[in-house]
């Protein structure tokens, strides 16, 4: 979780992640849904650094690990996994959308050679949903459960 500040163009709602920082050393911009939004805000009440995410180290990233930690046994490519699942499954957005969501290359040469955008608002309709899905609205007459200690 190496994000950092000058990655986040907030009016725009974008991560650009560098390609010296992606897999196949190709820029990728990260629509960010409205709850990415607000919790990034959240972190920028109380910056301490270049890092979005710091972890417990002086001028390291959150790491992997602690990802997962909320979600028992959960890991960074287990959440991939599960969002592609869901958007293969439970959505009618097309398989390319979901695939360059993840930074995956699709489609033969010839093709990756004639597409030069990136879909961004099309994966930025995906993100939202994505989003509500993990996070749904409560209704008014919910009341949230605690376990006792």
């Amino acid at each position: 979780m190496g994000r950092r500040w000058d990655e986040i163009d907030t009016d725009a709602k974008i991560w650009i992640v560098p390609g010296s920082r992606m897999k196949a050393e190709i820029e990728h911009r990260v629509p960010l849904a409205s709850r990415a939004m607000a919790i990034i805000e959240q972190m920028a009440e109380i910056r301490t650094g270049d890092l979005v995410f710091p972890g417990q180290r002086r001028r390291r990233p959150l790491s992997g690990a602690a990802m997962g930690a909320p979600v028992s046994g959960a890991t960074v490519h287990g959440f991939r996994s599960s969002f592609r699942d869901w958007a293969g499954e439970e959505t009618s957005f097309p398989r390319e959308i979901a695939e360059q969501a993840l930074a995956h290359a699709t489609g033969g040469a010839v093709e990756r050679a004639y597409r030069r955008g990136d879909a961004l608002e099309k994966r930025r309709e995906l993100m939202q949903a994505w989003a509500n899905y993990c996070e749904p609205a409560r209704a008014g007459n919910v009341v949230a459960l605690r376990k006792q200690p």
